[in-house]
């Protein structure tokens, strides 16, 4: 796999995890215009990118890691546990 330029991993992110919810959630009516990128960066070689759904009440977000020495791509699906208010120390 070869990454060209941050837009080009995001892209490659936003399509994975489409791909993502098309084997594990059939169910789930989605396409490109359901994801989003919440977070990305580039260091050195290596990119990173969290992306999520406008997907309401799922809670699943997707996490992606590019290794540019190995041109290796890693995906981490995870989804929301639990969700408590904390008001004290």
């Amino acid at each position: 796999m070869i990454i060209t330029g941050m837009d080009h991993f995001q892209s490659v992110c936003k399509r994975k995890l489409v791909e993502w919810y098309h084997k594990n959630r059939p169910e789930v009516d989605i396409d490109l215009s359901n994801v989003f990128v919440v977070w990305s960066c580039k260091t050195l070689q290596n990119y990173k990118c969290l992306a999520s759904t406008t997907i309401s009440g799922d809670g699943i977000y997707a996490e992606y890691t590019f290794n540019g020495d190995k041109q290796e791509m890693y995906e981490d699906v995870y989804g929301k546990l639990t969700n408590t208010c904390i008001t004290q120390e």
